[in-house]
């Protein structure tokens, strides 16, 4: 127990008194953030006595004092949380009167309850940064400052509790001053088990290639790598959650070095530059991107390339936006403190792994891309990637959750408050899982693509992690229809050994429940319409989806709509080598003979003439390694692939509709251009049925009318968003009074912000509300969160049923 009679202005005297009493419960995020001795300081301040602990519902107070001072003190505890804190719930209750203690007191955790909450790393905070640029501080200069309202968290826990002891942090034993602070409860650093200074902490060094040191301070270490970046060389830096290549992002020449070294020879590059007024000479950074970038979980954010400086055109090649972050960690503060240029700041991998986080991997992986090491030798427990969010119409939108968001958990929607423990296992690619406890989502960080060896490796270790973190017992195992999918093995293994219920989600559906869940849609509400546009996923008869119209709510969903199914032929190849998406769009929609006959001039017809058509036809009519797929993914990449957008090989994923949509939006057509026209027809099981064959006419006669190639992209765009629109109408209009008033975009197409402002706004012209992702990512990121929801759902149903049951009884 810490009993505090520190001289302090502001603290009112306290004496015993009769007085009243008061229990405050606070729920949320509230351990680990510095929240006990923020409520030490209100009560101190507030003249009230008592005492403040942890326990395995959040944060429990109770309080002595005048009934005026106890309400403000209640108020303030909710209005002047720690930075990290988030509050779900304040609950209050009277305590029997009784003689007041003399001072009010920050006792220990609770016996047996659980303290083992981690919350996510946040970027150093003001105080930090001014300890660091402050000459008479004892951490001036000190590249791994922190205290309880900022710095590592997720990427130090190697088990539990969260103790010191139990971090990479364990290491390092603390000094006589930092102790102290760390005791001290009067102290922003007390309990803030990263804590560390010059003479106890982590050290920085800066090395070659070989191994060999090359700096005898961390002062000198910081100069030389400023000077290498300087000159153009290529730092491997090891960060908070990982290793990063950085280097002059002006610099054409060591850009275009990093990419060829990397293997990384088109997908954009993050940058990060030392504050907003540099960022802002690049990109236009309006007020919510602003907040994003100077947030505790400064994420990237990509922002609009409209300023006046260029970055070397190498960063983000056929692209209008740029990724930009700020210094986020004191290392990363120190090293660019006089840097008056943004750096490419880009995962320390080779290209299509997961970054490097141990030292010694990072040497023998990363010795061939980088000329000098910048290194530290704090242990990274957890890989951390940055995250990625975008502004789409005012509203950030995530595109990549984790450093600085997980694993803050999500609430639940009424009606789920009995949900139990569940594992949602996720996809196969954007990895991420998701844990079901206290009606709480608690999704995992970024973990990737499971094919990866290393972040398979990442994905079982993090599964444990959390499992002991959060105390977790699933008693339901939740994942994807995909047979294949690495996820969905893994979960029906520990299903099997563990007695665990089994429920598999067919991957469309989870798009739509994850929009509904972070929407705060309850349980009980009617369905949805969802539209689910993504490259594929597996569907309820086995075949391909990627264009669904789904009426939809936690329980279930019924297909109503589709886009025309197209062969992938070549199967995944489809999706490397754009051309193949065109021609068999141009083979279903025209017919190859009346294609040649009326654009036999067009270089796309050249194009395609001389790939292999005898195989690719074979393979289609013997259905070889030719699956059909009503993928609107594979939509873009055709279109694309017509335009001359990689049409031979996509370096990443989805790079035909990325560069696609930065080439619609530097057109600027008349504002009455309705785009492509698509037809809606009937199908015999009374499906309806979104066919792109007038599309691909209309605009195969614009290339022959040589109507200029942004033109076209964005009469695709706004021809399918009005297609979308018009679908959900006329099945709104099927349905009469069994039909719906909101719609849910999502699946990775609506990453489009082009695509989804036309249908968010088309649709709420028309009187609809539009539910769509912000707080997850509305590619395969997010399908834990929807399948946790839908897991819950159906297991709750026999207790809604017998609730229902006990009513009518």
């Amino acid at each position: 127990m810490w009993a505090l009679t520190l001289a302090d202005p502001d603290v009112k005297q306290l004496t015993p008194t009769r007085s009243a009493g008061r229990q405050i419960r606070v729920r949320g995020m509230v351990q680990g953030v510095g929240f006990r001795p923020n409520v030490w300081r209100l009560a101190m301040q507030c003249g009230l006595a008592g005492q403040v602990c942890n326990d395995g519902e959040g944060v429990l107070i109770q309080a002595w004092g005048p009934a005026a001072a106890l309400d403000d003190f209640a108020d303030r505890v909710r209005s002047e949380a720690p930075p990290l804190a988030r509050i779900d719930a304040v609950e209050c209750t009277a305590l029997a009167g009784g003689e007041m203690p003399n001072t009010f007191s920050i006792t220990e955790s609770a016996a047996g309850a659980m303290h083992t909450l981690v919350v996510p790393d946040a970027a150093v905070c003001a105080h930090c940064l001014a300890d660091i640029r402050n000459p008479s501080n004892r951490r001036w200069g000190y590249a791994f400052t922190n205290c309880t309202h900022c710095g590592p968290r997720l990427s130090i826990v190697r088990t539990v509790p969260y103790d010191r002891c139990n971090t990479t942090m364990g290491a390092f034993v603390m000094c006589e001053e930092c102790r102290s602070e760390y005791d001290n409860p009067a102290d922003r650093r007390f309990h803030a088990q990263p804590t560390a200074c010059p003479v106890c902490g982590p050290r920085l060094w800066l090395e070659d290639t070989s191994g060999t040191q090359l700096a005898d301070s961390s002062a000198q270490a910081l100069q030389l790598a400023r000077d290498a970046l300087r000159a153009g060389r290529i730092i491997a830096i090891k960060g908070l959650g990982g290793f990063h290549l950085a280097c002059n992002a002006v610099n054409a020449v060591a850009v275009a070095l990093l990419r060829s070294r990397k293997h990384r020879y088109d997908k954009p590059l993050a940058l990060m530059a030392r504050d907003l007024a540099v960022v802002q000479r690049y990109c236009l950074v309006r007020p919510t991107a602003a907040t994003l970038l100077s947030s505790s979980a400064a994420p990237i954010v990509l922002l609009p390339i409209t300023g006046n400086e260029q970055v070397a055109p190498q960063v983000a090649p056929g692209l209008r936006s740029l990724g930009f972050m700020l210094p986020y960690t004191p290392l990363h503060q120190l090293l660019l403190a006089d840097f008056d240029t943004p750096i490419v700041m880009t995962s320390g991998n080779l290209s299509d792994e997961p970054q490097c986080t141990d030292s010694e991997q990072a040497r023998r992986r990363l010795s061939s891309l980088a000329d000098v090491f910048l290194m530290h030798d704090r242990d990274i427990a957890n890989r951390v990637d940055d995250s990625v969010v975008q502004e789409v119409s005012g509203v950030a939108r995530m595109l990549r959750r984790a450093r600085g968001y997980a694993p803050a958990p999500l609430q639940l929607p009424r009606g789920f408050e009995r949900a139990p423990q569940i594992l949602a296992m996720g996809g196969q690619l954007k990895n991420t899982f998701a844990l079901v406890k206290d009606a709480q989502v608690i999704l995992s960080q970024h973990i990737g693509d499971l094919e990866a060896a290393a972040a398979h490796a990442d994905y079982a270790r993090s599964l444990e992690l959390f499992a002991k973190m959060f105390e977790h017992e699933p008693a339901a195992i939740a994942l994807d229809l995909h047979p294949e999918y690495l996820s969905s093995k893994l979960g029906r293994e520990r299903a099997h050994e563990q007695g665990l219920k089994l429920v598999s989600v067919q991957h469309h559906h989870a798009h739509i429940a994850a929009a509904l869940a972070e929407n705060g849609r309850p349980l009980s509400a009617t369905p949805v319409l969802g539209i689910a546009l993504d490259g594929l996923g597996y569907g309820a008869d086995e075949s391909l989806w990627g264009g669904e119209f789904l009426l939809a709510d936690y329980a279930g969903y019924e297909r109503l709509a589709r886009l025309k199914p197209v062969a992938m032929i070549g199967g995944e190849r489809a999706i490397s080598q754009p051309w193949r998406s065109l021609y068999a769009h141009l083979c279903a929609a025209i017919g190859w003979k009346r294609f040649e006959r009326e654009h036999a001039r067009l270089e796309v017809y050249r194009m395609l003439a001389s790939r292999p058509r005898a195989s690719l036809d074979s393979m289609c009519m013997a259905g070889v390694n030719s699956p059909m797929a009503s993928s609107c993914g594979r939509l873009f990449d055709a279109v694309a692939a017509a335009l001359g957008i990689c049409p031979d090989r996509a370096s990443y994923e989805a790079q035909p509709a990325i560069e696609l949509q930065a080439l619609a939006e530097t057109a600027s057509p008349a504002p009455d251009d309705a785009g492509y026209p698509f037809t809606l027809s009937r199908l015999a099981d009374d499906m309806l049925e979104l066919d792109p064959a007038p599309m691909w006419h209309a605009l195969l006669e614009d290339l022959a009318n040589n109507v200029r190639a942004d033109i076209v992209a964005l009469r695709f765009h706004r021809g399918l968003a009005r297609a979308l629109v018009h679908t959900v109408a006329q099945l709104a209009g099927r349905l009469g009074t069994k039909s719906f008033d909101s719609v849910a975009l999502s699946g990775g197409v609506f990453q489009n912000n082009l695509l989804f402002d036309a249908v968010q706004a088309q649709l709420s012209a028309r009187g609809f509300t539009v539910l769509a992702h912000r707080q997850v990512p509305c590619h395969d990121g997010g399908l834990s969160l929807g399948q946790a929801a839908i897991a819950a759902a159906q297991l709750l149903r026999p207790l809604q049923v017998a609730s229902e049951t006990l009513a009518c009884a």
